[in-house]
């Protein structure tokens, strides 16, 4: 508990990434653990879960990271610089041009690239389709069923072929866009065209 108070302190009980204030969790920054909290950053449930991968990544969230790249304190810097790594690799150019902003010392810089090295090799799980067919970024798939898009009040029919896919780090989500917007789709919904 030492740690989450030290945090909470630091960040005057915010989320050190967004400034969410709700499920306020302690996020160790890759590769590095918990055990101080010089390692750790304070994060809402929403950034911890989407961290972890037990939610898919929402681009638009991610926004926030404009912000906290500015941060003093090394361990948001480096996980935010980190996150931005995982973005701009699902294709974001915005994420891009902040990373491309953004200066980290060279502590910090080596602390970043060790910890997405260990986060990208966690990426190494091919994504198949509902038959079993190996996908690959680029490539068109249409869904095999229909399909609700939470928050865009409209409904992806069966059939929709969506074009120019991209992967994510969970081999069992891919992107693509569906009537111009950006969704995540589960991999057992399409098959490979």
């Amino acid at each position: 508990m030492a740690i989450e108070s030290a945090l909470k302190q630091r960040s005057n009980d915010v989320c050190e990434l967004c400034g969410a204030t709700d499920g306020l969790t302690v996020q160790a920054v890759a590769p590095k653990d918990a055990s101080n909290s010089d390692d750790c950053v304070l994060v809402c449930s929403t950034c911890s879960s989407q961290l972890s991968g037990a939610e898919p990544l929402n681009i638009t969230h991610w926004r926030c990271l404009n912000d906290s790249m500015w941060s003093t304190t090394p361990a948001v810097q480096v996980l935010s610089w980190q996150q931005l790594s995982v973005l701009t690799k699902a294709g974001e150019g915005w994420a891009q041009d902040l990373l491309d902003m953004m200066y980290l010392d060279d502590d910090a810089k080596a602390w970043a690239e060790s910890g997405i090295a260990h986060l990208m090799s966690d990426d190494d799980a091919e994504a198949f389709d509902s038959n079993g067919v190996k996908l690959s970024a680029g490539d068109n798939v249409y869904l095999i069923k229909d399909l609700q898009v939470k928050g865009a009040g409209f409904t992806a029919k069966q059939g929709t072929t969506v074009r120019g896919i991209s992967l994510t780090s969970n081999p069992e989500h891919v992107e693509g866009r569906v009537n111009g917007q950006k969704i995540v789709i589960l991999t057992k919904f399409v098959k490979k065209v």
